[in-house]
């Protein structure tokens, strides 16, 4: 795995950590504030956070690099990732217990890699099949908690369900626009799902709430949602949706590992066959190559890049020679063979 490859595998594993640390950081918080008002602040915090690193970054507002042919692709991305998925994910919520709600989830993994295996044509071979099912094997395990039946019918399990998948969809359409600034995306992104949630919040009456909480709950969004989506998107750059997918699926235990660390949870043998399961999901992922002869068709696209056997353009505007920049580049046609991932510079069919 080249040093790019490896910084974009940590990208994801670290995407999945804050975001898994969040998760019982947000669970102490649920307590002060009600579920809509905390999922809001959290997205609120994520996309109001990553606007203000932005504008600061740049000095200014800039150019999120998206080129009208995005649009559609990043707006699909809003509506099911940021819109649908919550709403869906509430309504679930109310309707099915913690445990089925958490075996459920899992499938957010299994769905955003049959989108990405099946429609969005990524390669695949029977070593990632075999470590993406390790992986959300051990997320079925960790959130195994058999319990009596509890009465609220099919409702509740489809809306998480449906919720799983609108984030599949999402994750797969942000793959196409993974070029563009990802601190944009994620702003975007976060404001667009916050906003919803606000809304259903008001909508549905003013339950109390300890506003002195809000603060700690917008932090923990920036961090653990909007600092995660941004590594996220990184990673999507680099590995494509189904891979990323399932190194993000290791997030769940994270936040148990930081439960049982921070927190005092014991360490149940669930935790340790979770534990064994992940590793050597991850460790089936991290030691694949895809390696062959490949066509790369002409495209041209904005991302951040330096010069490499995949960028030797000229440029029209004075440039240091080193380091990363930015700007819409051509690629040419080109046919050659190294180690690569589904990238956004390798979609090609097999």
């Amino acid at each position: 795995m080249n040093p790019e490859a490896r910084r974009d595998v940590a990208a994801a594993l670290v995407s999945a950590a804050l975001f898994g640390a969040s998760t019982p950081l947000a669970k102490a918080l649920v307590g002060d504030l009600p579920p809509l008002v905390l999922a809001g602040l959290l997205y609120l915090g994520s996309g109001i956070g990553l606007l203000a690193v932005r504008v600061a970054r740049d000095r200014g507002w800039s150019s999120s690099h998206l080129r009208p042919a995005d649009w559609p692709w990043f707006g699909g991305a809003v509506l099911f990732g940021g819109v649908l998925g919550p709403v869906l994910l509430m309504l679930g919520l109310a309707r099915t217990p913690a445990s089925t709600a958490s075996l459920l989830l899992n499938l957010e993994a299994v769905l955003t890699a049959l989108l990405a295996w099946i429609v969005f044509r990524e390669n695949v071979d029977r070593r990632i099949v075999a470590g993406m099912l390790l992986i959300v094997a051990g997320g079925i395990a960790l959130s195994w908690a058999p319990k009596a039946s509890q009465p609220g019918g099919w409702v509740g399990p489809l809306a998480v369900a449906g919720a799983c998948l609108c984030w599949a969809v999402d994750n797969n359409l942000t793959r196409k626009v993974s070029a563009a600034d990802a601190v944009f995306l994620g702003a975007f992104k976060g404001l667009a799902a916050g906003a919803v949630n606000a809304a259903l919040f008001l909508s549905l009456g003013t339950a109390s709430a300890n506003w002195r909480a809000a603060p700690l709950a917008l932090l923990v969004g920036f961090v653990g949602y909007g600092l995660s989506l941004v590594l996220f998107v990184r990673a999507l750059r680099g590995l494509g949706a189904a891979r990323t997918g399932a190194y993000f699926s290791t997030a769940p235990f994270i936040g148990a590992a930081l439960a049982i660390s921070a927190f005092g949870e014991p360490a149940t043998p669930a935790f340790w066959l979770a534990a064994g399961l992940m590793a050597v999901g991850v460790w089936l992922h991290l030691t694949e190559r895809h390696d062959h002869v490949h066509a790369h068709d002409e495209v041209e696209h904005s991302h951040a890049h330096v010069h490499d056997e995949h960028h030797r353009h000229e440029h029209a505007f004075a440039w240091s020679g080193s380091g990363p920049h930015t700007h819409a580049h051509r690629h040419p046609p080109i046919v050659h063979r190294h180690p690569h991932f589904p990238d956004i510079h390798h979609g090609h069919r097999h």
